[in-house]
């Protein structure tokens, strides 16, 4: 039934100004991986970027010939029954990608192409810098394994921003912590060998993370719920059960998924992240 209708809609917006010698392509990724559900449109958008990166147009699978509930000849739109080469043009590479959902729920996004972009050299630093390095770990004794894991690889040719920037945002903060902080690799070099031996040094801060606060759970959203739902698991499963009935046990109100209630927002979700 949605596919003639998804097919006029596109016939009508984009295949009315294209000429024979240029059609609008239409795939599917349903072809490639199935019936994807909630994730049809974000697994169409990385089809499209792979096209984009590679520069072939991908054929869909399974398909010899357009269905003929579609009025095809109401503009130029032709199946991907084979790859078709996709190059750069003078003008820049474009896709559209559609997610049509149960009722009538319509996702719709246009990629295109990223410009050309050239990479500049990196600005020189006219004078030095402190900068820190920081580490952490689970435990003290971790933490002076890490601090000599760096020290190893502090040579005179490393860039102390670079590899200060690096312990800063690609690496967890975990419990313990220390920050080593210099101008030069051999100023840091001594923090870090300091800091492996667990003496002090002036360069170096260490400190102990503690978690304050309350926790809070955000629910996701709703419209899952069916009355019932779970009731069989519960009966069979004891494992299932057990577990149901210690977080409802936490939870402010009862969970009864046989009661109209469940509808409401305030039990539908507790109820859906119990189940």
């Amino acid at each position: 039934l949605g596919d003639p209708i998804e097919a006029q809609a596109l016939l009508a917006t984009y295949g009315r100004e294209h000429s024979a010698d240029r059609p609008v392509w239409l795939g599917s990724v349903k072809s490639n991986i199935g019936h994807t559900q909630a994730a049809a449109g974000v697994a169409g958008v990385i089809k499209m970027v792979l096209a984009l990166r590679h520069g072939t147009l991908p054929r869909t699978l399974h398909v010899d010939e357009p269905t003929g509930h579609v009025d095809w000849s109401a503009g130029t739109v032709r199946l991907l029954t084979e790859p078709v080469p996709w190059p750069g043009t003078a003008g820049p590479r474009r896709a559209a990608v559609s997610s049509f959902g149960i009722g009538g729920t319509n996702a719709h996004t246009i990629l295109e192409e990223a410009p050309a972009t050239t990479v500049a050299e990196p600005a020189r630093e006219h004078r030095p810098v402190p900068v820190p390095w920081v580490l952490s770990a689970k435990t003290e004794t971790a933490l002076h394994a890490q601090a000599e894991r760096l020290l190893a690889f502090a040579t005179d040719d490393v860039s102390p921003v670079d590899t200060g920037f690096s312990t800063a945002t690609t690496r967890s903060a975990l419990e313990h912590r220390a920050a080593v902080i210099g101008t030069d690799p051999a100023e840091l070099r001594t923090g870090l060998a300091a800091l492996a031996a667990g003496e002090p040094a002036a360069n170096v801060i260490t400190g102990r993370a503690q978690a304050t606060g309350k926790v809070a759970f955000l629910f996701s959203g709703q419209g899952s719920q069916r009355l019932g739902m779970g009731r069989e698991l519960y009966e069979a499963y004891p494992v299932f059960a057990a577990v149901f009935d210690e977080v409802c046990a936490v939870l402010n109100e009862p969970v009864d998924v046989d009661s109209e209630e469940l509808h409401q927002t305030g039990v539908t979700q507790p109820a859906l992240f119990a189940v």
